[in-house]
């Protein structure tokens, strides 16, 4: 299924910004910042606030992400990689 860029003006550290995602990225944005009990303007500051470099866009689409893979992994059990075994022929 395809996701169309959504761009969206938002506020960010007192003046106004365009923003271009993904509806995905839009959709993450508002269930992390209902958890948080933030606005998306306010989120979206955190993250302009804590990133290194890059484009504002780019920022966002990686904590999304973070956030979305964190949260998959707390809630996965811990799986044990299998023991390698030598192999007899010696390869």
């Amino acid at each position: 299924m395809k996701s169309p860029v959504v761009k969206r003006s938002i506020v960010v550290a007192g003046h106004k910004t365009s923003v271009s995602l993904e509806a995905a990225f839009w959709n993450g944005m508002k269930e992390i910042s209902g958890l948080r009990s933030m606005t998306l303007s306010e989120l979206v500051c955190e993250i302009d606030s804590n990133r290194p470099h890059g484009n504002l866009s780019s920022a966002i689409r990686l904590f999304v992400l973070d956030h979305f893979k964190s949260r998959a992994t707390a809630t996965q059990p811990q799986q044990k990689m299998p023991a390698l075994q030598p192999s007899l022929d010696g390869a």
